[in-house]
């Protein structure tokens, strides 16, 4: 039998290139997870924005029936990202709840307040969907700007609907 010598060459990683790599994927974490933070943030508001304007319809059904906010059945389900969203509570309800409707005349509003399992960066933050005199219904937030979808406005206090709104406000200046 013959005998095979091996190379007695690099077996291994130096401990310079292993910690090449442990710095290299450091620097990949810090960056990564304050994107990953604002990502989430941006999803959840997104997500509200989009499960509160589902409720348009069944308020302009209630509109047209003549319903108070504390007689319309919204059909709402309890959204884990809202302060106490258990049920939907009219300006009348007792509690605080993550999502109120106030009826005024023909203006609404349907006030969203984060709380529960919302990001850090968002919590005690509200959304809010308004309806003008005139069926004209828009979407504002006091959310940071780095976290407002497309088609909600930012501001820094909710346009109060109990005043017959006429007209949709203009945020051209925020």
């Amino acid at each position: 039998m013959k005998n095979i010598k091996m190379n007695q060459g690099q077996q291994g990683f130096t401990l310079i290139e292993l910690m090449i790599v442990v710095a290299i994927i450091g620097i990949l974490a810090a960056i990564a997870i304050p994107q990953y933070q604002t990502y989430v943030a941006s999803s959840q508001v997104g997500r509200v924005m989009g499960e509160v304007g589902a409720l348009r319809t069944a308020t302009e059904d209630c509109l047209l029936k003549g319903l108070s906010e504390s007689d319309c059945n919204f059909g709402w389900s309890n959204s884990n990202v809202l302060a106490g969203a258990e049920d939907l509570q009219g300006s009348g309800g007792s509690g605080t709840a993550g999502l109120t409707a106030t009826f005024a005349d023909s203006s609404v509003s349907l006030t969203a307040t984060f709380g529960g399992n919302a990001s850090v960066d968002i919590d005690g933050d509200n959304l809010q969907w308004v309806r003008t005199t005139g069926g004209e219904w828009f979407c504002e937030t006091t959310v940071d700007t780095a976290y407002t979808p497309a088609g909600c406005n930012q501001t820094d206090s909710l346009t109060d609907a109990a005043n017959d709104l006429d007209a949709v406000p203009d945020y051209s200046s925020n």
